[in-house]
């Protein structure tokens, strides 16, 4: 499992107000874990390309491929962003450094605000395909999330649930945009010495809070359905979760 120390490969991926940090030996460390799960039955990419979830519209799915974007983690005190790769198991676990003891408000961003999802930016995101293209605004994708479902006909196809910051197109030389990246907080947590947080991430929720999902409706080409992009927005913001914190 890979795991990154603050600053390590978030600086990398290129922030370019970040600075480097040395990693000493053995230093005070937050490990900030992120858990996947459906309904509570726990996932992991072994789980993966196998018909073993339900949706909450009953549509029963597989999951083929699911990474998504988590910046400006405020425990780093700096710009950040990582990739959360479940399919590969890289990126789920967050070494931040030097954090004094205290009471925090743990929060982050899903996807990238306006005023950084600047188009061909970021050069790690650029090389794994995570870009948008330029006919929808550019900038980047905060979610692939592709697999099979069971349609109303009883036969397997595909849904690629994608979410990018929301674009009107309906005049291609005149496109308006939406910011549909949305902050996290997950309260307050306290951090004595060494701590692990375990952020949640329930699966499910995607397709059924508030809106339920019907994937034989919206199952393809959402990245350019203005509406579906700000359905699925509203959804996210109850996927994530304070887990453990020890």
């Amino acid at each position: 499992m890979k795991k990154y120390c603050i600053l390590l490969i978030v600086i990398l991926m290129t922030f370019n107000n970040c600075k480097e940090i040395d990693c000493c030996v053995n230093p005070p460390f937050i490990n900030l874990k992120f858990t996947h799960n459906w309904d509570g039955v726990p996932l992991t990419n072994l789980d993966f390309n196998k018909l073993k979830f339900t949706t909450e519209n009953g549509e029963k799915v597989s999951i083929e491929r699911l990474r998504y974007l988590i910046s400006n983690i405020n425990l780093t005190g700096f710009k950040n962003y990582i990739l959360v790769n479940v399919g590969e198991n890289s990126g789920t676990e967050i070494s931040i450094l030097d954090v004094k003891d205290g009471i925090y408000d743990l929060t982050f961003r899903f996807g990238l605000s306006n005023e950084e999802n600047i188009d061909g930016k970021y050069q790690f995101l650029n090389s794994v395909n995570f870009d948008v293209p330029t006919m929808l605004g550019g900038g980047y994708h905060f979610m692939q999330f592709d697999g099979k479902y069971i349609n109303d006909n009883n036969q397997k196809t595909g849904f690629n649930y994608h979410t990018i910051r929301a674009v009107d197109k309906t005049d291609p030389a005149d496109l308006k945009f939406e910011d549909t990246s949305f902050e996290i907080n997950l309260g307050k947590v306290l951090i004595k010495g060494n701590t692990e947080i375990e952020v949640k991430v329930n699966i499910a929720e995607w397709f059924k809070n508030p809106n339920l999902w019907n994937l034989n409706e919206l199952d393809t080409n959402l990245m350019g359905n203005f509406e579906a992009q700000k359905m699925m927005s509203a959804n996210g913001k109850s996927v994530f979760s304070l887990g453990e914190v020890q």
